[in-house]
């Protein structure tokens, strides 16, 4: 028997149980991996809160995690029994001691990267991957704003844009996170507790606003996000950590100068082993060339899940968080 975080019903992280399961043997497409480290994400709380909805209850949860592979099915051919690998695309079940995945959502792990670095960075290092480099691909010289900078995706596209030669301004929650936020390459940082986020934006880019706001904060700072985006620049949507953006009128993006808005997700991007496998590649290449650094900043035992979640949630985490079976 192996043990495994799983809901029975939606609501807090009080939900959350740790038990006793039997993991399943892959199927022929499949591969079964002990897991040396998992992620812990955003997301995560959102399927456990109800907001997205699991295909089933009980449920499993997390879908980033690495390990070592120690069973494959018939008709694997990328892998074997041994291999370091990691994954950030699920399917949900990543919160357990062992889990199984399809062949094509593994990637090869090289040796340079240890399984908590891959675990903390899989989802959030592709997330802005696709960001950075494909839903708004950025060029040297341009200024951006990215919201919640001291966050696990904040910190690394704080360095990645710096890597680009990109000005990036990031939004953070207290005067210690803006310290931390530029630290990791963050060209200036707007403190919303007690600044007006929007307006900094415009002093900072003497009037020009930004060609792209990236926003994984959603409700809060929608208004702000449009406020700071150029005429006919991109506002990207890319998560809900303060709830959903809901009630929208489109014609305030006439108004706002001729927006666009977009909704990424990771899955379309990375949506067949190739380019999963690629966009990992320029991840660990970006890491191993010293030009991206991962904070593993909060370590817990998988059985403290729970207490995981809730501290995430209540934003009193930075970089990123592991949990260990």
């Amino acid at each position: 028997m192996a043990k495994r975080i799983q809901f029975r019903a939606h609501g807090g992280p009080e939900v959350l149980e740790y038990v006793d399961y039997q993991p399943a043997e892959p199927g022929p497409q499949q591969v079964r991996v002990s897991n040396k480290a998992i992620g812990l994400n955003f997301i995560d709380t959102y399927y456990r809160s109800g907001l997205y909805a699991p295909p089933a209850l009980p449920s499993g949860l997390g879908a980033e995690g690495a390990g070592i592979v120690e069973a494959v099915g018939s008709e694997v051919t990328r892998f074997k029994v041994g291999d370091r690998v990691a994954y950030g695309s699920g399917p949900l079940g990543a919160y357990s001691d062992v889990h199984v995945l399809p062949e094509a959502n593994l990637v090869h792990l090289p040796d340079a990267i240890s399984f908590e670095t891959a675990a903390g960075v899989m989802l959030k290092g592709l997330t802005v991957q696709y960001l950075l480099r494909q839903t708004y691909e950025l060029k040297g010289g341009e200024t951006i704003l990215f919201h919640a900078a001291a966050g696990g995706v904040g910190l690394l596209a704080c360095q990645w844009a710096k890597a680009l030669g990109v000005k990036l301004i990031g939004t953070v929650s207290s005067q210690a996170k803006a310290e931390l936020a530029k630290a990791h390459g963050a060209w200036e940082t707007i403190d919303y507790s007690h600044e007006n986020v929007a307006q900094r934006v415009l002093e900072l880019t003497e009037g020009k606003k930004v060609p792209v706001v990236y926003d994984g904060v959603g409700k809060d700072t929608w208004p702000a996000s449009l406020d700071s985006v150029a005429p006919r620049g991109l506002l990207v949507s890319f998560g809900n950590a303060s709830g959903a953006v809901d009630g929208v009128n489109l014609g305030i993006l006439a108004a706002k100068g001729s927006l666009y808005v977009t909704r990424p997700t990771l899955a379309t991007y990375a949506n067949n082993a190739e380019n999963l496998q690629r966009m990992a590649d320029e991840l660990f290449g970006m890491i191993t060339s010293g030009k991206l650094k991962v904070d593993i900043s909060q370590r817990y035992p998988l059985a403290e899940a729970a207490k995981a979640q809730t501290e995430l949630s209540a934003r009193r985490t930075t970089g990123s968080t592991v949990l260990l079976p």
